[in-house]
């Protein structure tokens, strides 16, 4: 499915080829995500990804975009809590350019003075966007009580505070500490031949000389939460949003498997009981959905939903009561299978893209879990018995790692209900 090189300066280049497609799908990695950041300079590893499109000491913010669109193809960029990516898929005869376009971005940013200080006002901007935005809102509520005094806890964005106070010498240095061979990928899926995209990465990325050129950490999370914690911010609104959040294990535990099922289950899609409860049954909300968070050595399962204000009483004690069943009741044979053939079709179904394909292969490759052959995942899924999911539900869903936040009207917000309902 995929062939490794590690270059001389210890960059890492993955390469997947899919001959039968027309277009190739071309990623550059970098190990620095919000959970690096030290909390004066948090939201820095995304104003980062932001100037990198501002331009280059040789194109222009209009050239780089020109260069990828003007041959019909598309890029992007995003930070995560460990990685921040830059990624393009185009057709698969211009990958020379796509490679030149994004080592230029990587490795040459301008970083001019005066961009920073407009973008400084975008990032405020999509800040407060947000901040408006209840559904949005709600989950960032939610990651401050679960991981507080800790990079986890915080925006990926900033906030308003440290963006301002960011300049051209807080972003270079953090940019040259972290933007190095040994702490960067390369992954490539789509139309492609080996040795050609290896030169070329090759003749992008090395001849330069790198100090200090190793992979860098950071700092683990211990799990201290002894009681559950509920946070409500009342408002106005139209509709309740709210937001449970339980800790998890990380990406590489042994019950990784049951416990992607159990999300599936539980809200992962249409045919999840939370959705088929809450809105097919009982229409209490429009939306209402599970998933999970995975990071090396924590992870979370979240639940979301945006509730009738009048029914946020009858919504909490549907959830918690499903909730409940997970832990107590054996999942059925035939749901179990559903389940599990969801996981695996939803699986090769994304590998089929290019796009998702280097994306999953990236995620894998950086987040230190390694890359799995397709076969062995396969198998893992199958393995997983109906007590295995029993057991996760009941490591998970307990009141002592249970967090809760929500935004609606003090009317449909009252904090002695809310406390006496979310009992798991």
């Amino acid at each position: 499915m995929y062939k490794k090189k590690v270059l001389e300066d210890k960059l890492e280049v993955v390469i997947s080829p899919m001959p039968h497609m027309e277009s190739i799908a071309i990623s550059v990695w970098i190990g620095l995500g919000g959970r690096y950041e030290e909390a004066n300079y948090n939201g820095i590893s995304h104003f980062i990804e932001h100037m990198l499109f501002k331009g280059t000491e040789e194109r222009s913010a209009s050239q780089l975009k020109q260069a990828i669109e003007g041959i019909g193809g598309h890029f992007n960029g995003f930070t995560a809590e460990e990685v921040t990516c830059y990624l393009i898929k185009i057709p698969a005869k211009h990958y020379k350019l796509g490679m030149e376009v994004l080592s230029d971005m990587v490795l040459n940013p301008k970083l001019d003075e005066f961009e920073i200080e407009k973008e400084k006002e975008v990032i405020c901007e999509e800040i407060k966007m947000y901040k408006d935005l209840p559904s949005s809102y709600v989950s960032e509520i939610l990651v401050s009580i679960m991981w507080p005094d800790h990079p986890l806890g915080k925006s990926l964005t900033g906030d308003v505070e440290t963006v301002r106070a960011m300049n051209r010498s807080i972003i270079l240095r953090n940019k040259e500490r972290y933007y190095k061979p040994a702490n960067m990928a390369i992954i490539a899926a789509g139309k492609i031949n080996e040795d050609k995209f290896v030169n070329s990465a090759m003749k992008c990325f090395n001849g330069k000389d790198w100090e200090n050129n190793k992979k860098l950490s950071y700092k683990d999370f211990k799990l201290t939460q002894k009681e559950k914690k509920v946070k409500l911010l009342f408002k106005d609104i139209e509709q309740t949003h709210i937001a449970f959040g339980f800790h998890a294990m990380g990406r590489n535990d042994k019950d990784k498997y049951a416990l992607n099922i159990l999300n599936i289950i539980a809200g992962g899609n249409m045919s999840s009981r939370l959705f088929e409860e809450l809105r097919e049954k009982k229409a209490l909300c429009y939306d209402i959905s599970s998933s999970l968070k995975k990071l090396e050595e924590t992870g979370a399962f979240f639940i979301h939903a945006g509730i009738d204000n009048s029914k946020v009483t009858v919504a909490l004690s549907s959830i918690v009561k499903e909730l409940n069943r997970l832990k107590k009741e054996t999942v059925p044979k035939e749901e179990l299978k559903r389940a599990k053939e969801y996981y695996k079709g939803q699986l090769l179904l994304a590998l089929e893209d290019t796009g998702s394909r280097m994306l999953w292969l990236g995620d894998k490759l950086m987040t230190k879990e390694g890359i799995p052959t397709i076969g062995s995942i396969l198998k893992s899924i199958e393995k997983v018995k109906p007590e295995d999911v029993l057991k996760v539900a009941d490591k998970v869903f307990r009141n002592d790692i249970l967090n809760f936040s929500a935004i609606g009207p003090e009317a449909s917000l009252k904090e002695d209900d809310v406390n006496k309902l979310l009992e798991v």
